[in-house]
């Protein structure tokens, strides 16, 4: 692959991620590079990202957590040639927002992945970063 074609990966970036507690389910998940996301009982929909009710009913009772494969395709995506300043250095990277199986999007980084390789519609499945605390933050490479 040609430099003009290389995408980064940003395993590299020091990240700082805000965590709440009603989302401890999915970091725990993580832990076992297993992704787990909010589902809604009332109306059979999932939800992403956590929230501490269900955004259909507004209910916290009709929330479960549930495993997916994280498998899905790129609904939309962003090659960033100029981050903000944790990402500086990095570029070029993409961003994704990939529409999972199960009919709900996650916005995250791609991995393995050329410029000229990516596009609307690919398959994707996730795959995980390492964090300093043990969890790891979900990202996308091509399936």
């Amino acid at each position: 692959m040609s430099d003009m074609n290389k995408l980064n990966d940003t395993a590299g970036v020091k990240r700082v991620i805000r965590r709440y507690g009603f989302s401890k389910p999915f970091w725990d998940g993580t832990r076992e590079k297993k992704l787990v996301i909010q589902y809604c009982r009332a109306t059979g929909k999932y939800q992403h990202y956590p929230r501490p009710v269900s955004i259909y009913t507004g209910r916290r009772r009709d929330i479960e957590w549930r495993e997916v494969s994280g498998k899905g395709e790129v609904y939309s995506y962003c090659i960033a040639y100029r981050g903000l300043p944790a990402f500086r250095g990095q570029e070029p990277y993409a961003v994704v927002s990939v529409t999972l199986d199960v009919g709900v999007n996650i916005i995250a980084n791609m991995m393995h992945c050329a410029r000229d390789e990516i596009h609307i519609g690919m398959r994707v499945r996730p795959c995980w970063l390492p964090l300093e605390d043990g969890t790891n933050l979900v990202m996308f490479e091509p399936e």
